[in-house]
């Protein structure tokens, strides 16, 4: 009795019924189909310029892109596997016109265009606000840190680097002498093969010392333009692998990350604004955002909501500036003034309407002079008071605020965000900008493939870019599938 399992069909065993096309076996709907139409809406004319007219014919730069884009929207971004995928996986082979690129011609060509994926990340933005799914009635903001190509294990202090510069220099300096009293021993100890030895030495060990060099040299202009004029601690480290990358807190733990900033529009997720940055915290990356919006969209948005991470003067200054309706929140809250060792400013509430401090115990500071710093006085206000020995703004039985011109603009953002109203708009922050992250996270997208800081923004706009493309698709997908549903209605009916 035959066992209860299905057969191969004929079509496998003997090939009679392919189809005539290899591409018609993927399901009409599949997304490479709709990858290929967006794909070719993108100009690589400002590429194609770049290449010579003699010599052997070279892959044209609007597939390179295409294969790039579809490989990094499935997770795919080592140009190895890539290369694999487009000779074994059929959406790829279609993507790629049955063309299979090498793994050196896709890297190469993605080393040498990061500029040009800028513009791409342009185009999703445009193409998705011509689909109606960018508002700019509200854009969330957020920063995260991506591990940059290197590691801790392939770094080096300053004080390790001085150390290793001398001995380099005194072991080279040891096997010059050496090399001198051979040759005055043996004149032709270098002809034959004898010394061959010690000059291999020399070579490594000046390789060595030149890397070493370098590096040093780079922390050295880090430091003068990060600290100007101080010297540089000994503990200051900087990688070798990738210069550019910078010691940043990530997770529970350190290592070298960039620090990718993302604006994303609450119609669909899209992101309106990116940019890649040295800088581990937030505090001056809100006027680049909101400058990267207006120019990819052509306006600002109506509201922008950012975490305590980007709470400075210059963040909201800039938000005011560009008379948008910004809500940045103004800390994790603190604690319980009762609980609370000391109670300073922060624990100080303001009426920019009266222009006034409040304290703790309800007592009032109202302005007595403008100058350098603007100060708050309260009379006769901290005689009862039963946290009076708790507050540093007591000075005997007078409260007393020193505050400057940002300082009153941080204090008006945290009288806006007590308001019942604010917290409810900056609640969808969250679910505005921080899926994004998490999608690109899940997606494979957590460290970078390029070393540098130029190469890992380039990468990172395209990564940016992909999220868009992603969603695009969707969008796409879900509109052709109702408007097969209402063609259906009628014969339905």
């Amino acid at each position: 009795m035959a066992p209860p399992f299905k057969k191969d069909p004929e079509e496998f065993k003997g090939r009679k019924l392919m189809a005539e096309n290899v591409f018609d076996l993927l399901p009409d709907d599949h997304d490479c189909f709709i990858y290929e139409d967006i794909l070719n809406q993108i100009d690589t004319k400002s590429i194609e310029e770049n290449y010579s007219m003699v010599g052997q014919h070279a892959y044209h730069p609007k597939l390179n892109v295409a294969i790039l884009i579809y490989a990094y929207s499935q997770g795919i971004y080592s140009s190895r596997k890539i290369e694999k995928r487009c000779r074994e996986d059929l959406p790829f082979m279609y993507i790629s016109r049955l063309n299979c690129p090498s793994f050196r011609v896709l890297s190469d060509f993605r080393k040498k265009n990061l500029p040009f994926f800028v513009e791409c990340f342009k185009k999703s933005v445009e193409m998705a606000k011509s689909l109606g799914m960018v508002s700019l009635g509200h854009v969330g903001i957020d920063g995260s840190k991506f591990s940059a190509d290197t590691s801790k294990h392939k770094a080096a202090s300053y004080s390790h680097l001085n150390a290793n510069e001398k001995k380099l220099e005194r072991e080279i300096k040891e096997l010059l002498r050496k090399a001198d009293d051979i040759d005055a021993e043996e004149d032709k100890v270098y002809h034959n093969g004898t010394g061959y030895s010690i000059p291999d030495d020399l070579k490594i060990k000046e390789k060595r010392l030149e890397k070493i060099k370098k590096v040093k040299k780079e922390l050295q202009d880090r430091e003068e333009k990060e600290n100007p004029g101080k010297e540089i601690d000994g503990k200051k480290q900087i990688s070798y692998a990738d210069t550019d990358a910078r010691i940043m807190k990530k997770g529970k733990g350190f290592s070298y990350c960039y620090n990718g900033q993302i604006s994303v529009d609450s119609e669909d997720q899209i992101i309106v604004g990116q940019h890649l940055t040295q800088n581990a915290n937030d505090k001056n990356e809100l006027k680049r955002q909101i400058d990267d919006i207006k120019d990819n969209t052509g306006k600002t948005p109506e509201k922008i909501s950012a975490d305590s991470g980007y709470r400075s003067s210059e963040n909201i200054s800039a938000l005011e500036n560009a008379d948008i309706d910004g809500y940045v929140a103004t800390g994790k809250g603190e604690k319980d003034i009762l609980d609370t060792d000391k109670i300073g400013i922060k624990n100080f509430s303001y009426d920019s309407k009266k222009d006034i401090f409040i304290c703790p115990a309800g007592g009032e500071l109202k302005l007595k002079s403008i100058g350098k710093r603007r100060i708050y006085k309260g009379y006769g206000i901290c005689g009862e008071c039963s946290y009076k020995n708790k507050c540093t703004a007591c000075n005997g039985n007078t409260a007393t605020i020193y505050i400057d011109g940002g300082g009153i603009i941080l204090a008006k953002m945290a009288e806006k965000m007590k308001k019942d109203s604010s917290r409810q708009i900056y609640g969808k922050r969250k679910i505005i900008v921080e899926p994004v992250f998490g999608q690109i996270k899940t997606g494979g997208f957590k460290r970078f493939s390029l070393r540098g800081f130029e190469k890992a923004g380039g990468e990172f706009s395209l990564v940016c870019a992909v999220s868009n493309f992603k969603k695009i698709v969707k969008k796409i997908k879900k509109d052709i599938s109702i408007a097969k549903e209402e063609e259906l209605k009628p014969v339905m009916a």
